[in-house]
């Protein structure tokens, strides 16, 4: 019970109880101070009943959390095919709206999520969770005071433990849109500038399947920015050695750049040379701190009135910088920015 006087926390019901789900809903309830997690729903009961058994929660179902009028926001956490149709919900409902990227791979359908929530005139904060990183946020800070002059190149390095399955890539609109998405709002995000052109490069290295769904496994994006900056990303959806998360901005007047952080920071040393902690091994160790991170500016910005800080209009920047790369993959050229802000439909990855 909220004591006289105290603000009372924000109210967030979960739709979508799976990994990413539980992991918010666990956050909500223990660890955002000015958020608390009221609610839980998902099209799988057992998820949700799961889930709000051990944090102490409702189960509902999601037609009744949208209704509540003791939800104040809600988290959008259930497959990428749902989020357009929840969001217009919401919006709605008059609920602020927590979403997982992508918001869509459909561009059409992304902007009737943006009008529903321009029209209804609530908060949309899509999780680009990066962002939110310590260290990032130090590189980002840097270009914006102008510590490195002006950026002349950025760097950002992408790679995962170990590949997802197969069948994943035939409903995640391949590696730029459910992976490289994630640099391709990054790249938005340090540089400070949008981007106007963009070539990629992929290649399967992995797992031959891929080939046949026209995805790749290994990338290198350049991005061409209206500041003039060049980005390199590279990605590759193996990596033996853990979770490799790094950026770097080269500028005029020096550089700025985010390392992996280790499991401990102890080094051995001996005759055979040394030996130090390894990186972590999953993405939810490796953005801990930036889970939560995200959670207290969607919070503080909504107790303010504020604007959210990564909102639909980033949402929908880093999926059309996604779909250039796949045009850009499949018709092995240069492809402007703006060639695909036109409404296109995303059927697969490229072919």
């Amino acid at each position: 019970m909220t004591s006289p006087g105290a603000v009372r926390p924000l109210r967030v019901g979960i739709v979508g109880a799976g990994r990413i789900g539980a992991l918010h809903a666990g956050l909500l309830a223990t660890q955002v101070p000015g958020a608390a997690l009221v609610a839980v729903s998902d099209a799988r009961p057992e998820l949700a009943a799961d889930v709000a058994r051990r944090l102490g929660v409702p189960q509902l179902t999601t037609d009744e959390l949208l209704a509540d009028p003791g939800v104040d926001a809600v988290a959008i956490c259930s497959s990428t095919n749902t989020h357009v149709e929840l969001i217009v919900a919401a919006a709605q409902a008059g609920k602020a709206i927590f979403c997982e990227k992508p918001v869509s791979l459909d561009l059409a359908e992304v902007d009737t999520a943006l009008q529903a929530v321009e029209r209804h005139g609530v908060a949309l904060l899509v999780g680009f969770n990066r962002r939110f990183d310590p260290s990032h946020r130090r590189v980002h800070a840097a270009v914006r005071a102008g510590e490195v002059g002006e950026p002349f190149l950025a760097r950002i390095t992408s790679r995962d433990p170990a590949p997802p399955p197969v069948e994943y890539a035939r409903v995640s609109g391949g590696i730029f849109l459910d992976m490289t998405i994630h640099d391709f709002d990054m790249a938005r995000y340090v540089v400070g500038s949008e981007v106007l052109e963009v070539s990629a490069f992929g290649a399967v290295r992995l797992d031959p399947a891929l080939a046949e769904l026209g995805d790749v496994d290994t990338a290198v994006v350049t991005l061409r920015h209206a500041n003039g900056c060049l980005t390199v990303i590279d990605n590759c959806r193996q990596a033996s050695y853990g979770y490799d998360q790094r950026v770097e901005v080269h500028g005029s007047a020096g550089m700025a750049a985010s390392g992996n952080p280790l499991e401990h920071t102890a080094t051995v040393l001996d005759s055979s040379g040394g030996r130090s902690a390894a990186l972590p091994n999953f993405f939810l160790e490796r953005y801990a701190a930036s889970y939560k991170g995200e959670w207290e500016a969607f919070a503080a910005a909504h107790g303010s009135g504020a604007a959210m800080p990564v909102d639909g209009t980033d949402g929908r920047a880093a999926l059309v910088i996604g779909l250039a790369a796949r045009r850009s993959v499949a018709e092995h050229r240069r492809v402007l920015v703006e060639e695909v802000e036109e409404v296109e439909e995303v059927e697969g990855p490229a072919t």
